[in-house]
């Protein structure tokens, strides 16, 4: 029992036409075709010897190769009255079959290329989102009297969220003040170099309750720092404050 090797070097005839082509650097516009006539019939035969299956194609497009042949061999008709030759290149309708193969094997590499860009990349699979979509609109059915009472509820509503937007705003507004004002009286001690101070001086404006208000929450809290001290000897009495040497060390 013989042992037959079967090897599909080209995937089909024009494959192999193209190779021959390419490799004698000829233009498929300009074959020569006897050239390539001689070259396709030995590599059939080549492939027949070393026992290799070649298909029918290949033997069509031998059969076709060698009738281009031999009417590229015929003289050319004489030329007409207007001086223009009926002469048609028997070579066009091999041409054109070469450059429509040629075109769609080039956009399967492309494909391909494609197949395997798109084969690396990983998608997020589909989540199932009926439940956000697809809901018919809802429709109260309310009288005049639960329709006032929804429309004061809603404004009773509005006005709770503008007054802790404002309360939010003033308290927003405060906390900076103190910060400032913390700032003005390190810068207070430390442009006097003296420690001690009436809580008076401190304020900026005597007369503005919230400057006198925000002076006093500055000191204490800058007395939970441990930056100032403060002492009151009796009830309603001055206020005496007295800078601390974290107060000086303080960058």
């Amino acid at each position: 029992m013989s042992y037959r090797v079967r090897l599909n070097v080209f995937e089909g005839p024009f494959d192999l036409l193209v190779y021959l082509i390419e490799h004698a650097q000829m233009s498929i516009y300009d074959i020569r075709i006897s050239e390539i006539t001689e070259q396709y019939v030995e590599y059939i035969s080549r492939m027949q010897e070393a026992d290799i299956n070649v298909s029918t194609e290949f033997m069509v497009l031998a059969a076709e190769l060698l009738e281009i042949k031999s009417k590229m061999l015929l003289p050319r008709s004489a030329p007409s009255e207007d001086g223009e030759t009926a002469y048609e290149d028997p070579r066009t309708e091999l041409v054109a079959r070469l450059r429509e193969y040629k075109l769609f094997k080039e956009l399967s590499h492309m494909l391909e290329e494609r197949q395997e860009q798109t084969a690396a990349r990983l998608e997020k699979p589909q989540e199932d989102l009926s439940e956000f979509t697809g809901e018919p609109d809802e429709y109260l059915s309310l009288d005049m009297d639960q329709f006032t009472a929804a429309f004061e509820a809603f404004l009773q509503r509005k006005k709770n969220l503008e007054e802790i937007r404002a309360h939010h705003i003033r308290t927003e507004k405060q906390r900076i003040t103190t910060e400032l004002r913390m700032n003005e009286i390190r810068t207070f001690f430390r442009d006097r170099q003296e420690r001690e101070a009436d809580f008076r001086d401190l304020v900026p404006h005597r007369d503005d309750r919230y400057d006198i208000s925000v002076t006093f929450s500055s000191v204490l809290e800058m007395v939970k720092e441990h930056r100032l001290e403060a002492e009151q000897k009796k009830l309603f009495g001055d206020i005496k404050v007295t800078a601390t040497d974290e107060l000086f060390e303080q960058a």
